[in-house]
């Protein structure tokens, strides 16, 4: 049986840090499914099909991962794939206690469950999809903390030129 698991979140945008992981866990598990949120309720810079792209070309070198999409409760999601493994980024420790809440509700939502935790290469463990967003607002270069095809977007989304 293949070992299966599911990297969610909302990839608004992807980040080096999150390809960081999604490397990891290729190397760990036979198939990764990067699970990009449909969440109605969020505000995001980027829709889900312009997220799914963005990741779609990020990830096409790795023959183990691919993209989907998925609204409403994770675990049902889990589900609905036959998965029992959620992959989720660790960063700095602050980000542990949301990660334990968050993993121990899923558990009680889904007994078979488990969260794998991986922690990105050390020069990305500051990076935050939000700190990319605000300082390419700002007009900065963001092209060191994501990729090419991420850096254009945000440059035409936030209407500028490339510094």
């Amino acid at each position: 049986m293949a070992r299966l698991a599911v990297y969610p979140g909302s990839f608004d945008p992807l980040t080096r840090g999150h390809l960081d992981i999604i490397h990891r866990a290729c190397r760990l598990f036979d198939h990764v499914i990067v699970a990009v949120s449909n969440n109605a309720a969020k505000k995001h810079t980027f829709s889900v099909a312009e997220r799914i792209a963005m990741t779609e070309s990020a990830i096409r070198d790795l023959p183990n991962a691919d993209v989907d999409t998925f609204s409403g409760l994770l675990v049902d999601y889990l589900r609905e794939k036959k998965a029992r493994v959620l992959i989720r980024g660790l960063r700095v420790v602050s980000d542990m206690d949301y990660e334990f809440q968050l993993a121990s509700f899923n558990r009680r939502l889904y007994k078979e469950a488990e969260t794998v935790f991986l922690m990105p290469d050390d020069q990305y463990t500051y990076l935050a999809a939000s700190m990319v967003k605000e300082v390419a607002r700002l007009g900065a270069p963001v092209d060191a903390f994501v990729t090419p095809q991420v850096a254009r977007s945000l440059r035409r989304r936030f209407k500028l030129h490339k510094k």
